[in-house]
């Protein structure tokens, strides 16, 4: 079979996953909230409302799609399709397992893997910045700005916490970093590095207590206020596949990958893989059903003043670690 025809089958295969994994964890999300605030959830649609996703796909494609008189036409239409391709295009060299050859599963397994999911999750900032700029209304963008900021600030922090893991495992390929956590997972020397890009992955993806970008009470509904239909859809689908991202992330680098603890074998890679990710995506939910959102001034502070100065000094004290036993 010719390369190219392999990789497409491959992306069409990964992709369908991914969407299927957004419309489920959108499900389950719902279903774990109404849980926590002691109702019982979706359950009208399908069995057990196992079919609200196709339900709200629907209700998304038939609503009228609207078009503010002073948007910029072009980039309005525009920025969701930016926020959904840069939310897709980081699983081109996501590894999300390994034969028993050795083989790692991946549609591209380059070296510097880590390097080009930050240089393209660091593009989504447009999509959210366009779009609520482009749709002609001040509070869009407001929304737009914060986010802008937001996402700048917290991206510092993020990329500094992950450098230790680097330094740790002396390379920047994903499959690297879970080869060299085979024995002991970097979560247990990089422990501060990890809380610290949990914490800035929750804001990454602008999700509650970090959610200012789409703070209703302030701003309507921040930076998609003037979206309606299927491109509103777009802006939801990117966002809960960049939490499955940052899981995804979180679990490569700090819970060793595909790796079962201690080296077990007793489940299949992909599954160890599937696990830690699907616990991620529970610590997500349960953050939104537990915590109030914070003061916009209060995280701009929390993030330049304390997370970048704890992620610079884990940084220099790994480095210099690395060195001395080096």
């Amino acid at each position: 079979m010719a390369w190219w025809l392999l990789t497409l089958i491959k992306s069409a295969l990964l992709l369908f996953v991914v969407v299927t994994a957004f419309a489920y964890a959108m499900l389950a999300e719902r279903k774990i909230l109404g849980w926590m605030q002691l109702r019982p959830g979706p359950n009208r649609v399908g069995p057990w409302g196992l079919l609200q996703p196709a339900a709200d796909a629907a209700k998304l494609i038939l609503k009228e799609d609207l078009t503010p008189e002073t948007a910029d036409r072009l980039l309005y239409k525009l920025a969701p399709f930016i926020s959904l391709i840069t939310a897709f295009s980081v699983y081109a060299v996501i590894p999300f397992g390994a034969s028993r050859s050795g083989e790692t599963w991946a549609i591209g397994n380059v070296n510097a893997g880590i390097l080009f999911i930050l240089a393209i999750t660091s593009l989504g900032v447009y999509g959210i910045c366009l779009g609520g700029w482009a749709s002609g209304s001040k509070y869009p963008l407001l929304g737009s700005v914060r986010s802008t900021a937001q996402m700048i600030s917290y991206e510092l922090a993020m990329s500094l916490s992950l450098i230790g893991v680097l330094i740790l495992a002396g390379t920047t390929s994903l499959d690297g970093i879970v080869k060299a956590q085979v024995r002991w997972w970097f979560f247990l020397p990089q422990f501060i590095g990890c809380i610290i890009y949990i914490i800035t992955a929750v804001a990454e993806t602008n999700r509650a207590p970090f959610d200012l970008v789409e703070a209703e009470t302030e701003l309507v509904a921040g930076f998609h206020t003037e979206y309606s239909g299927l491109r509103f859809g777009l802006f939801f689908i990117a966002e809960y596949v960049n939490m499955l991202t940052v899981s995804c992330i979180a679990t490569l680098i700090f819970f060793g990958g595909w790796n079962g603890p201690f080296g077990w074998t007793l489940i299949p890679p992909v599954a160890w893989f599937v696990i830690k990710v699907a616990c991620f995506m529970f610590f997500y939910m349960w953050l939104r059903a537990t915590l109030p959102r914070l003061r916009y001034d209060r995280l701009m502070a929390f993030g330049w003043k304390f997370l970048l100065p704890v992620a610079m000094l884990n940084l220099v004290v790994t480095a210099v670690i690395v060195a001395y036993k080096g």
